[in-house]
């Protein structure tokens, strides 16, 4: 199976989250985002979280579902949303199962070596789960500005 890209439908997951777990069933009927990022605690990925939970309401607002993956653990994911007062569902993916699904596991270049890591990258699904916005290898500054724009077009 290849990545999903904008107008497919988009792939079912279902996964722990730091207070439970989230799945695409329990979203059916409402749009969502999926965003995927290499590592708690680390500069982009906190200021992405960050930004995430400053515009939740924004999101919340449009009725739309904010929820980050990364392969870190549960209790990570605690320290994290802890730290910074984070108010978006942060969903675990150790075995990246679903990052595979997404096409977001992905072969890295860092200062000449390869290896595998996760792609920073959003998905916006809408109410009847097609893919209708992809972003990857995302760059933080602006993006979620990007997201919520797109949202608003649901």
């Amino acid at each position: 199976m290849g990545k999903p890209r904008e107008g497919d439908p988009a792939p079912a997951f279902n996964l722990p989250t730091d207070d439970g777990e989230i799945s695409s069933a329990e979203l059916r009927g409402k749009p969502y985002v999926l965003y995927f990022y290499p590592k708690d605690d680390t500069s982009g990925c906190t200021k992405e979280a960050v930004d995430f939970s400053q515009n939740l309401r924004k999101f919340s607002a449009l009725g739309v579902a904010v929820i980050g993956v990364s392969k870190d653990s549960l209790q990570s994911h605690e320290k994290f949303r802890k730290k910074y007062g984070l108010k978006i569902k942060l969903a675990a993916d150790p075995e990246k199962t679903v990052a595979d699904t997404y096409g977001v596991w992905i072969e890295k270049k860092l200062y000449g070596r390869t290896y595998m890591g996760m792609d920073r990258a959003t998905f916006l699904v809408d109410q009847n789960a097609v893919i209708r916005r992809i972003w990857r290898g995302v760059k933080v500054p602006g993006h979620v500005d990007a997201v919520l724009e797109a949202a608003k077009a649901l």
